[in-house]
């Protein structure tokens, strides 16, 4: 049972991901591609290391607290995020590793849209808001990722990336005094850091591919 619900899972990720390829080749999702990629810079990349360590080590603690380690996809089977294509179902066979690197390659142009649809949620209007709705949006926007399956000390964890990129679209505001402005260097911050995890993910894997 755990495998047929693993292999429907995998399938319904396989076409959320088409989905976001199909929207990213479109004319609005290309442009909007663009513009991010051409925002990328060196105030993007230096604190990613800072803030996925604070990650991970926030997320290997609370994963020991009694009921943080429950994810509803590592108890069907999977591994890991379910974008990433992860599950016993391919274990020790080719789709072990070239599921992965199908729904990357899927995943990474995409990547940009999927950000900026987080940042007009959870950030976009942030230099309005009362502290204490700040503090709520940023656990919300952690624990959203459990709603797609990782256990819930990984999602609350995921909290910490959230408070890096309010801070970096508070601080794009305070400059611009524009909304869209904050809302476009949040989207490329969290884009890039979305990217550094990629790229980590997916070395891993082509490592996996090569026997190494």
């Amino acid at each position: 049972m755990t495998t047929v619900l693993s292999i429907a899972v995998l399938g319904f990720m396989a076409v959320r991901l088409a989905t976001g390829l199909k929207v990213s080749r479109s004319g609005p999702g290309r442009a909007m591609v663009r513009e991010l990629l051409a925002r990328l810079g060196w105030r993007h990349a230096w604190p990613i290391p800072l803030v996925l360590t604070a990650v991970l080590v926030a997320a290997s603690l609370l994963v020991q607290v009694p009921g943080l380690d429950w994810g509803w996809w590592s108890m069907i089977g999977g591994e890991g995020n379910p974008v990433f294509g992860s599950s016993d179902a391919t274990a020790g066979s080719a789709f072990e590793w070239l599921i992965p690197l199908i729904f990357m390659a899927m995943l990474i142009p995409a990547l940009p849209l999927f950000a900026a649809a987080e940042e007009r949620i959870f950030r976009s209007g942030a230099e309005s808001w009362s502290p204490f709705k700040r503090v709520a949006k940023t656990l919300q926007f952690g624990l959203i990722h459990a709603i797609i399956g990782i256990p819930l000390g990984a999602a609350l964890a995921l909290s910490i990336g959230g408070a890096y990129f309010l801070r970096v679209y508070l601080r794009e505001f305070a400059a611009t005094r524009s909304r869209q402005q904050a809302t476009l260097e949040s989207t490329t911050a969290h884009t890039a850091y979305n990217g550094a995890i990629i790229a980590i993910v997916l070395i891993a894997y082509i490592l996996m591919a090569a026997g190494l």
